[in-house]
């Protein structure tokens, strides 16, 4: 597989690999990346492993953006699309996220964190 054209915000992206980032002192969630090149595939056509996630002050995930599985989107009674890796953790939940470039990747996820901690009372 090629290499697709430029990715904004990829070094960015690419810098918080093994960041924990403490978002709510208080009540203690916190926020983790991780993130590497890989080749270039049919799986992963952007290049790149990532999981960033939200966790409670217990650890439990709350969120989570990844690409480490393929998931189906499933369409209508019985269709399914063909499986993505990059998806959408939300509890026990999993929804396919289409990817299109590593700042919109990063905006997107801390879109949801911010859903998720207006949801649970707490507001950064």
């Amino acid at each position: 597989m090629t290499e697709p054209k430029s990715d904004y915000g990829l070094e960015t992206l690419l810098e918080l690999n093994g960041v924990i980032m403490v978002i709510d002192p208080a009540n203690q969630h916190w926020v983790k990346f991780v993130v590497h090149r890989v080749p270039y595939t049919e799986e992963r056509p952007h290049g790149l492993s990532y999981s960033l996630t939200l966790h409670d002050g217990k650890g439990e995930r709350l969120l989570g953006f990844d690409n480490a599985h393929a998931v189906s989107e499933k369409r209508g009674i019985s269709r399914v699309r063909a499986a993505k890796h990059d998806h959408i953790h939300r509890m026990r939940t999993i929804k396919p996220y289409e990817y299109t470039n590593a700042a919109d990747l990063l905006a997107d996820f801390w879109d949801e964190v911010d859903r998720v901690m207006k949801e649970r009372g707490i507001t950064t």
